[in-house]
């Protein structure tokens, strides 16, 4: 089992360019991939969501893709001398307008926009794709490594919930097939109270006993929530992601004691179907961020 939730940073080397690729996600429903690249590499966007779809199956994955040159690098400054010409010869003629010294400094000029702007050769998307989808597979196996993890924490939470509502299964079961008989005993308490004594072999008497235990008989609910139970180990130790599934079988397994509990007509039982529910809902928060 894995987390949804996990980041991974790779990096690869060339020459003078240091390609940088950070991989965060959180938990959704669905793969949801949003990629953040250089403008030129746009083209690119397509391919870095196909490795990432081959990566991860569920959540959504931000990648974030930059590239760092050093001072052998081809970055370059330029000043617009012209622009800073226009700059200064405007400002001196607001400055005269408005009977001020014309107190401008060389930092005025060079902090206006457009002065000086730092230049950055362009790559080529064919050239800049090997070392970004070498820091890409670098960065999802890191990141993979977190959500694996994290998903070790969130199984363990899981099994050891399963275990009580196992529990809790067994103590249900147990106490259910002594229900019939007393109400049986209940029932002719009350008409012995009430004054009308029948004996235990009285027609009317089996038939009413026959009747609640037919209605309040959860011997199925109780064999479909073991089945469930079994069924959710053999998700959790499949290799393949499971977290939909897991989520369509709490709403099973949630349905068999929603059932139990309006037919089982006992204190007791009921205190149980509620006690398990409550497990089964810390359950499926820990199945929300499964992938």
């Amino acid at each position: 089992m894995k987390s949804m939730t996990g980041f991974g940073r790779g990096e690869a080397q060339r020459p003078g360019v240091t390609w940088s690729v950070e991989c965060s996600s959180v938990n959704r429903k669905q793969l949801e991939v949003a990629v953040n690249l250089p403008r030129e590499l746009s083209e690119l966007e397509n391919a870095v969501r196909t490795e990432v779809a081959a990566a991860v199956s569920r959540g959504r994955v931000n990648v974030a893709v930059r590239r760092e040159t050093g001072a052998a690098g081809t970055d370059s400054i330029h000043v617009d001398h012209a622009l800073a010409a226009h700059y200064l010869h405007a400002m001196h003629a607001l400055a005269l307008k408005l009977d001020m010294p014309p107190d401008i400094s060389l930092t005025d000029i060079t902090r206006l926009p457009g002065v000086i702007t730092q230049a950055q050769a362009e790559t080529a998307a064919e050239d800049a794709w090997p070392p970004v989808q070498e820091a890409l597979a670098a960065a999802l196996k890191q990141l993979n490594t977190m959500r694996t993890t994290e998903g070790a924490s969130l199984r363990s939470d899981i099994e050891s919930r399963l275990s009580q509502i196992e529990t809790l299964l067994d103590s249900i079961r147990t106490k259910a097939a002594t229900v019939p008989e007393h109400h049986r005993k209940m029932l002719r308490q009350r008409l012995e109270d009430a004054g009308l004594p029948l004996p235990l072999d009285d027609e009317r008497l089996v038939k009413e006993i026959a009747l609640f235990a037919d209605r309040t008989d959860i011997s199925e609910e109780l064999t479909r929530a073991a089945s469930h139970v079994k069924q959710f180990r053999a998700y959790l130790d499949g290799g393949a992601p499971a977290g939909r599934s897991l989520d369509f079988l709490l709403q099973e397994f949630f349905r068999e004691f929603n059932t139990m509990g309006s037919k089982c007509n006992n204190a007791e039982i009921a205190h149980h179907v509620v006690t398990a529910k409550t497990e089964l809902e810390k359950i499926r928060e820990q199945v929300q961020n499964a992938e």
